[in-house]
């Protein structure tokens, strides 16, 4: 039977300040990519979210960003690799105190940049070979900079779409400060989603069909009607005959 792993970003509050339902997508993704305090997420809500994604079945994921809590990781900033290299590390690690971190995911500003720039890609490489528990698998977009290194240097990549995202005709996403970047639309979230999970395509804002080949979909978790739009997601791929699972189980 085909599947897929629905993921979300998760733990993305900071002290009094909450973002998104952790609760509610908990029971609704089969991966936790959790923040690890550089762009959002403090050790309570770390410990709460790996505490309650242990208890569920769900998969645990270091969501790794630049430091830019200001700016919430969407702000590239021009780091020494090597500084990089130890903060990815760092955030790893931070998460591992409060459960079984079993792969790695970029967030923001720094996952579109190692999707093209391979200095800081490296960077990212080898924070997870240095990782004293075990290279960790690399959730990435398929075809990056990031996902090339990461095969290189023989860590699993995990080719991953975006359900509620455009796609430039390149592959990439199409920048936030673009109008039209994010899709609200349930209806036309779910087809796109389950024609990725089934026929591995998307298509992109210029009408052309794109090779788009996922072993993972990330449904929104900080948008208005996130819950519902990943339950519609998940009710839809189960519909159609994809198992929904994680890909780290």
């Amino acid at each position: 039977m085909r599947s897929i792993d629905l993921n979300a970003d998760l733990g993305e509050g900071f002290g009094r300040w909450t973002l998104g339902d952790d609760e509610a997508l908990l029971d609704i993704v089969t991966s936790a990519n959790v923040a690890c305090g550089f762009h959002a997420g403090d050790p309570s809500t770390m410990r709460s979210v790996c505490t309650t994604a242990a208890a569920r079945g769900v998969a645990i994921g270091a969501q790794v960003s630049y430091r830019d809590l200001a700016g919430f990781g969407r702000r590239r900033i021009d780091v020494d690799p090597a500084e990089l290299r130890d903060e990815v590390l760092y955030q790893i690690g931070a998460l591992a105190a409060f459960g079984p971190v079993v792969y790695v995911k970029p967030h923001g500003a720094l996952y579109n940049t190692a999707a093209i720039d391979p200095t800081h890609a490296q960077s990212i490489v080898d924070a997870i070979r240095a990782w004293p528990g075990g290279a960790l698998p690399v959730l990435c977009q398929p075809g990056s900079v990031l996902a090339t290194l990461a095969a290189e240097a023989g860590l699993r990549v995990v080719a991953e779409g975006f359900v509620d995202r455009a796609y430039e005709p390149t592959g990439r996403l199409v920048s936030r400060r673009q109008p039209g970047a994010v899709l609200h639309e349930v209806d036309a979230v779910v087809a796109r989603s389950v024609r990725m999970a089934v026929e591995g395509v998307v298509e992109a804002v210029d009408g052309t069909t794109i090779p788009m080949p996922v072993e993972s979909l990330c449904v929104p978790g900080d948008t208005p009607g996130a819950v519902a739009m990943a339950a519609a997601v998940r009710a839809a791929l189960e519909e159609a005959g994809v198992a929904v699972r994680a890909f780290a189980a």
